[in-house]
């Protein structure tokens, strides 16, 4: 089949949700799926060798000025075209301020009104170029927050079906202002109907969008989340060297108890919880021995957040056992993963998916995550970790201690992941479930 992503780029962050896309993409191409993955917005930045078109469509410039300045839609394509060169988008979004939602209520409602939007015009260069040019079969649209596109696609390519995958939708229009928030989600429902199907990766996500949306349980499909577990293969590390010979072995003390943390660094991911509890735990003189370790992408708005966090470790007389390794390379990543003992990403929101646990678990390191979200449904599927009790940092930091005391919890969730990822959560897995939801439906009798 000859598929499509449309995939929105983060404004220079490491995305998961682009990085899946990629691995997905790579994968299907690998079934003989004709794949093309197509950034909107911005480029998209993965943390592997990526496959993306180099062409941006909807660039962010370009549909920010639209917004801002509607007469410059009469200014000829030609003289304003080179806005959407990826280099100049990328350096309009290095910092990465420009996706925050609640400087964007108007932005966000023209676009999810596609051909009726001061974007008309991008909306249509966009169409009319899978109508003239690529005439895909199936379209997989990253989230719903890019479908102005979809009524137009829906009228004008009616054989090709259309496939939004939801995760995060909500979390973006929560932040909106409230009015703008009402109306967008009215805009999102009218779209709604002119999709085929829609998949998530839990039952929570499904149910909480269904009831958002108005979108009958009959038009999703739940796919269980997926990673690339090639990277993370088992291999010496003590000859494993990074692309430029730079050595990626992360060195442990002996007996030392490494915490982890990897995820973007800002206040929803929940890095303070983690540093208050381990603050606490190492109060405890029998808890000497139990490092935290953080890693991530660090955009420059956040960085005062992470300055504040690292004050507080240092006034607490704990910077010799915190380390920031800033945002490594794959490889990098998977060697410091592996030198976790426990991952940790307690997000106060209830996050629709949680691709950090599954690269914990590839890397052989069990999960302690808050109960909720997608988080509950993840770790029961694959056996590799617990949960505790939401925003309860008095928990998060007791069952830190217990499971630093368990060696054989600690392998049990170990031995039960490594097993579950293989049979449900790879991305050759996730490949055969997206070509199936691609197929064309059977005509009815």
């Amino acid at each position: 089949m000859k598929i499509l992503f449309l995939t929105a780029g983060a404004a220079g962050m490491y995305c998961g949700s682009c990085m899946h896309d990629n691995s997905l993409a790579k994968a299907m191409r690998e079934l003989g799926d004709d794949v093309l993955l197509q950034p909107v917005y911005t480029p998209i930045r993965t943390d592997e060798p990526g496959i993306a078109s180099d062409e941006v469509f909807l660039g962010g410039i370009q549909v920010y000025l639209l917004q801002q300045f509607p007469l410059l839609r009469w200014v000829p394509r030609g003289l304003r075209s080179w806005l959407d060169r990826p280099g100049v988008i990328r350096a309009a979004t290095r910092k990465a301020v420009g996706t925050d939602p609640a400087r964007l209520g108007e932005l966000t409602l023209s676009m999810l009104r596609g051909e009726h939007g001061r974007q008309a015009s991008e909306v249509e260069r966009l169409v009319r170029w899978l109508e003239t040019e690529h005439r895909p079969d199936a379209i997989i649209l990253s989230n719903l927050l890019i479908g102005g596109v979809i009524p137009s696609i829906a009228e004008r390519l009616p054989q090709t079906k259309i496939i939004v995958v939801l995760q995060g939708d909500d979390i973006f229009l929560d932040q909106l202002p409230e009015q703008t928030r009402s109306q967008a989600i009215e805009l999102c429902r009218q779209l709604a109907e002119k999709v085929d199907t829609f998949v998530t990766y839990s039952r929570f996500y499904r149910d909480k969008m269904s009831e958002l949306l108005a979108i009958p349980t009959s038009k999703f499909e739940i796919h269980p989340l997926s990673i690339d577990l090639a990277p993370f293969a088992e291999r010496d590390e003590a000859t494993s060297a990074g692309l430029h010979g730079r050595s990626v072995v992360h060195e442990k003390q002996d007996g030392e108890f490494r915490i982890g943390y990897f995820a973007r660094i800002a206040p929803e991911k929940g890095l303070h919880l983690l540093a208050e509890a381990f603050e606490r735990v190492a109060r405890d003189p029998d808890n000497v021995h139990i490092t935290l370790h953080a890693a991530g992408w660090l955009g420059d708005h956040h960085r005062p957040y992470l300055d504040e966090l690292t004050g507080k470790i240092a006034a607490a007389g704990l910077t010799h056992r915190f380390r920031y390794h800033g945002s490594p390379s794959l490889e990098d990543k998977v060697s410091l993963m592996r030198s976790f003992d426990l991952l940790s990403v307690p997000a106060p929101y209830e996050d629709p998916k949680g691709l950090f646990l599954l690269e914990a678990m590839a890397a052989g390191v069990p999960v302690l995550q808050p109960a909720h979200g997608a988080f509950v449904e993840l770790i029961e599927a694959t056996g590799g970790g617990e949960c505790f009790a939401p925003h309860d940092v008095g928990e998060l930091a007791e069952r830190i201690v217990a499971l630093s005391r368990t060696a054989d919890r600690l392998a049990q969730f170990q031995n039960s992941a490594r097993e579950q990822l293989i049979h449900y959560h790879s991305i050759e897995s996730a490949a055969a479930r997206m070509h199936a939801t691609c197929s064309p439906s059977p005509s009815p009798q």
